[in-house]
């Protein structure tokens, strides 16, 4: 089943053209890659595809249906390059506080932040500070917060930056598994 589909999409900033006429389609449970040189509009893509951005032409078809930027955005799970963390809030009310924002009821929240923490062994950060995080450890705490109300379409952007080789495979063996159950 097609979850994404981008139609002839196009992206101008005043006369320069940031998106030029793309068109795809991203399959439910599909890794896909997105690549291109610093400038070709891969980021410009991305914030169309997560209702920031609004095409100047073209279409975008999510889960069967014209994406509804308020509506469908509930059931993505977006990793920016640019990481958006607060940095001197405690990691556990924080990862709680975004949850919440993504729909979740408290206990569920809390059940699925505890899930995560042990599978990403974070369970002693939970009163650390995000300021106190080295890039890798922000890193893993970005990734949960993204993937954590089993959204259907998960964009990720550079999800291995500042990762150890260890924590690299850590992740992605979590990508490959939420693909194998339809993300």
């Amino acid at each position: 089943m097609t979850l994404l589909e981008l139609k002839n999409l196009k992206k101008y900033f005043a006369t320069q053209k940031a998106v030029d006429d793309i068109s795809l389609k991203v399959e439910q449970g599909q890794i896909f890659g997105l690549l291109g040189p610093n400038g070709a509009g891969k980021t410009t893509l991305i914030r169309m595809i997560t209702g920031i951005f609004y095409p100047d032409e073209g279409e975008i078809i999510f889960d069967g249906k014209k994406f509804d930027p308020i509506k469908d955005v509930e059931y993505i799970g977006y990793m920016p390059e640019e990481r958006g963390l607060y940095k001197k809030m405690k990691i556990g009310e924080q990862t709680m506080y975004l949850a919440q924002l993504k729909g979740l009821k408290k206990a569920d929240a809390l059940a699925k932040i505890k899930q995560w923490f042990i599978k990403f062994e974070m369970e002693g950060w939970w009163n650390k500070k995000v300021e106190d995080l080295s890039k890798g450890m922000s890193q893993k705490l970005q990734f949960v917060t993204t993937v954590l109300h089993n959204p259907k379409l998960i964009i990720l952007d550079e999800p291995f930056s500042g990762l150890d080789p260890v924590n690299s495979n850590l992740i992605k063996d979590e990508i490959y598994n939420l693909a194998k159950n339809g993300a």
